[in-house]
Parts: C-alpha cells; structure tokens; sequence
C-alpha cells in the first residue's frame, strides 16, 4: 500500500517563514532606494541653492584658501612624507584633545553647572571614577602614538601609490562636497560590519568589551579601545575614503577633523544644543545591543535598530534647537528607568 504525502500547506510554518524573508528583503530594498534617493536628491537640491552662495564665498576667497595651505606646506619643508605623516597626526591630536579637554573638565569639576542639566544618563564622574579616567587617558594616548603613528606611515605611502595630492591646487568646493558624501558612506558602511563583528560572542571578550567597559561613555572614550579595533573601527573607516577618491591630502585633513568630532560627540554623554544627537551610540553603550553604524543608515536596512525605536531614547534623537533639554522634555516612563 502506498503513502501519499500530504502537500504542506499554503499556511505552513515553512511557508509562512519563507515569505517573510521575501517580505524583508523587499522591505530591506524599499528602504534602501528610499534613503539613497533621498540622500541624492537632497544632494542636488543643496548644490543648486545653499552650495551656490557657499561656492561665491569659497571662490572669492580661494587666494586665501590656497595661499594658506601653500604656507603650511612650506612650513613642513615643501616635503610630501613630513606633511602627510606629522602634519596628519599633529592635526588630528589638537583636534581631538581640544575637544575632549573641554569635555573633560566639566566631566571631572561638574561646572559649569547650567551644562550639567544635559548629560544624558544619570551619575556624572565621580572620584572613585578617577583611576578609570586615568586608565583611559593612558589607553587612547597608547593608541595615538603606538599604534597610529605606524598606521599613518603606511597611510601615507597608500596615498602616494593612489595618487592622492599633498600639495598645488585645491579641490573645488562642490567636488569637496561630494568626496565628503562618499567618505561618509565608505565608513558607514566600514564601521558597521567591523563594529557589528566585534559584537560577535566569539569575538567580543576578546577585544571590543575593553571599549564597553563605560556604560555612560565620555568623549575620550572615542578612542578607548583594544589596539586591534583601533585599527580596524577607528583608523581604517575613515581613511578608505580619502583612499579611494585620490583626495587632496587638504580634504583628508578636514574628514578626519570632522569624523574626529562627531565621534567624540557620539561618546560624550551630552545632548548639547545645536550638536548632533549622541542618543543612538549612548543607547548602545547603555544596552550593548542596537545602533552599530554611525549614520544609522545600515541600522536601519538591517533591522538593527529596532529596540533603539522603542525607546524614549530614540523620541530624544533630534537636534536640540533650544536650551530645554530633551531629558526633560520627553522623560522616561514612570514605571521604567530605563528602556
């Protein structure tokens, strides 16, 4: 006697699971063309009307510009090595240590107190937080010497063999625009998978847990990591764009300035007005899990930022335009601390 399979079912676990990997996908792909699209039309409609009167005042003073960088380059001895290795890293260091020695201060003496109001989580630094604070002192300026310099000289020689430019005619305003848009999206995309790996459980205790041992992280927690993330999440993201569009090392510069910044706001643990909202990598810090990118973009594509969404955290998420901060202004709900 034979046995007739019975067919599984439209409504069958298997096929109900198989499509909505369908769905998602679809979905993973409208939500791409959308936020490309947009971006790209957003692009254009900035060239065409708020670039016009930058590129006026870009061009009017272009003599001043390229007069400028023509003085720093004869102050490194018109030397391409000098200028791309200990110009970079002098750079970089003013940059990033003139930001957090102001974030450090109102850290450690918790003034001025009308700034206070702004940390995002509770329990400001205290003394007993003091040696952890030295220790990651130690650590970030162990990365920027010990590491990074080493880093920086084979930077250097992988934008000669490039053809990245260190001296003569700067890039035109808008072609500077549109390497920024690029820098942005090669490390987005860097830094979330490298970030997302380092989560991996076979890897996390190894290295990226040194970085989450501050739960409410500071600005120089930016560059608090183990030396192989250093290389891997804080050096390389940054510097593949430049990398691939042949930059001026002039444009260089300014990207690693403003990646420099933004990380270090991203760590500071304050919703200051009219600054970038910290809230999404602070939620990370708080809930070791969500929001692995830097613009949000693949966060979104990848569904990774789905318990950020749910939370007070993310109704924070917003330029703060006046002086009120957003923690009172969207308070946690009273039978939840926390999200």
């Amino acid at each position: 006697m034979h046995s007739v399979e019975r067919p599984i079912s439209p409504d069958s676990p298997v096929d109900h699971q198989n499509r909505g990997k369908v769905t998602l996908v679809l979905e993973s792909i409208k939500k791409t063309v959308f936020i490309f699209g947009t971006a790209f039309i957003v692009f254009i409609a900035a060239s065409n009307s708020i670039t016009w009167h930058l590129q006026r005042i870009w061009g009017a003073s272009g003599d001043l510009w390229q007069n400028t960088w023509d003085k720093i380059y004869l102050i490194f001895k018109e030397n391409d090595s000098f200028i791309g290795i200990a110009g970079t890293y002098m750079v970089t260091m003013c940059v990033f240590w003139f930001a957090n020695f102001f974030l450090l201060m109102i850290e450690v003496t918790q003034r001025p107190k009308c700034l206070i109001k702004y940390k995002i989580q509770e329990g400001p630094v205290t003394e007993k937080h003091l040696p952890m604070v030295k220790k990651a002192v130690q650590v970030v300026l162990f990365n920027q010497t010990v590491i990074s310099i080493p880093f920086m000289i084979a930077m250097y020689y992988v934008m000669k063999w490039r053809g990245c430019i260190f001296h003569g005619e700067l890039p035109t305003f808008h072609w500077f625009l549109l390497e920024l848009t690029v820098f942005s999206l090669v490390e987005e995309v860097c830094f979330y998978y490298t970030h997302r790996l380092l989560h991996h459980r076979n890897i996390y205790s190894y290295i990226h847990k040194c970085h989450h041992e501050w739960t409410a992280p500071i600005g120089i927690i930016a560059l608090y990591a183990h030396p192989i993330e250093h290389v891997v999440s804080n050096l390389l993201p940054p510097v593949l764009g430049p990398i691939l569009m042949g930059s001026h090392l002039c444009s260089a510069w300014v990207w690693f300035c403003i990646a420099l910044l933004s990380t270090t706001v991203a760590h500071c643990g304050y919703h200051f007005p009219l600054l970038p909202s910290p809230e999404a990598h602070d939620y990370h810090h708080k809930t070791f899990i969500n929001n692995f990118g830097v613009l949000g973009i693949l966060d979104r594509l990848h569904g990774t930022d789905h318990s950020f969404r749910a939370s007070k955290a993310y109704q924070r998420h917003i330029l703060l335009l006046g002086l009120i901060p957003l923690s009172q202004q969207i308070p946690e709900s009273p039978s939840k601390k926390s999200d």
